[in-house]
C-alpha cells in the first residue's frame, strides 16, 4: 500500500527545534490529517498575526512516546501560518504530521478523554517525514536515559585560580538546573595558553570529562541553555582580574559549543 510518506533524506529542523518540542511533550505520536476546518476570529483568542487557527482531527499511526492510550482518531487545535497570498493554509486530508502533545488541561478525574489532546505550543504540528522522525527518535532515547542531561536554568556560582606557572589557571563553573542535579563546567588553561574543558553531568568534578559532542541532549542542555554572557555577580570572592579570566574561559566553552540554531520559536515554559 502506497503512503505518500516522504523519504528518509534530511530533516528541514534543526536539533534544536525537535529538542524543544520533544523535552516540553508526555505525549508525541505520528497522524494523518483526517479533516480540518478554520476557526472565526471570534474562536481564536491570542492567534498571532498572519496565522489562521484550525480545529484538526487525525487518525493515529502510531503513538511515539506516551504511557496512556489514545483513541484511533484524535482532535486538537493548531495554529498554521496563513499562505503567500494571506488566505488560510488549510491541512490536506492525509497529510502525515508529526504531534507534540499533552493531555487535555482540566479533563474531569475518570472521564478518559482520549480522544482530544493539546498541543505544547500552538503550532506544535509538524509535518512528518522519515529523517525528521528519526531525529525525533534519537532525541527521546536519550531523554530516558538514566542520569540524562537535565535542563540548564543559569550559573550558580564558580570561581577561577591561577596555577603553580604563569599563564596556568582553571576556572570552575557550577550550573543551575531544572531539576536540582548538579553540572558543572571546568575550563584548564595551560602555561602556553592552551585551553581544554569538559562537562560533567553529575556530583563528581571531573575536568578530564568528555566534551560534549553536537547534536546530542547534552550539547544541547549546554548550547540551547548556558547564558551568552558569564554574569560575573556569580563569582563572589573571586578577584577581579580572576573574574574577567573566568569569563574568557567560558566564552571558549561557548565558542567551542556553538550556535543554538532554531527555526522556530521553542515553546513557552
Amino acid at each position: 500500500m502506497q503512503t505518500n510518506e516522504p523519504a528518509t533524506g534530511t530533516s528541514p529542523y534543526s536539533y534544536a527545534d525537535i529538542a524543544d518540542l520533544a523535552t516540553a511533550a508526555p505525549i508525541v505520536l505520528h497522524a494523518r490529517i483526517h479533516r480540518a476546518a478554520a476557526l472565526k476570529a471570534e474562536r481564536a483568542p491570542g492567534v498571532a498575526p498572519a496565522h489562521t487557527r484550525f480545529y484538526v482531527e487525525a487518525d493515529v499511526v502510531r503513538l511515539i512516546r506516551g504511557n496512556d492510550p489514545l483513541a484511533a482518531r484524535i482532535s486538537y487545535l493548531v495554529d498554521l501560518p496563513n499562505d503567500a497570498r494571506g488566505k488560510p493554509a488549510k491541512p490536506k486530508r492525509k497529510q502525515p504530521v508529526l504531534l507534540f502533545a499533552r493531555p487535555v488541561a482540566g479533563a474531569a478525574a475518570g472521564t478518559n478523554d482520549t480522544g482530544s489532546v493539546q498541543l505544547v505550543a500552538p503550532d506544535a504540528q509538524l509535518p512528518w517525514d522519515a529523517a525528521t522522525e528519526a531525529r525525533l527518535r534519537a532525541i527521546l532515547t536519550e531523554l530516558v536515559k538514566p542520569g540524562a542531561p537535565p535542563a540548564i536554568t543559569g550559573i550558580a556560582n564558580g570561581f577561577h585560580v591561577p596555577g603553580t606557572l604563569p599563564g596556568e589557571g582553571e576556572t570552575q563553573l557550577f550550573l543551575n538546573t531544572a531539576t536540582g542535579e548538579p553540572v558543572s563546567l571546568t575550563v584548564l588553561t595551560a602555561a602556553d595558553g592552551s585551553r581544554r574543558w569538559a562537562a560533567a553531568f553529575g556530583e563528581i568534578v571531573d575536568g578530564s570529562a568528555a566534551v560534549p559532542a553536537r547534536e546530542t541532549l547534552a550539547w544541547y542542555r549546554l548550547a540551547c541553555g548556558l547564558p551568552r554572557r558569564l554574569p560575573l555577580g556569580k563569582l563572589a570572592g573571586t578577584a577581579p582580574a580572576d573574574r574577567q579570566k573566568a569569563a574568557s574561559d567560558y566564552a571558549v566553552v561557548l565558542g567551542a559549543l556553538g550556535e543554538c540554531t532554531r527555526t522556530r520559536k521553542p515553546p513557552e515554559g
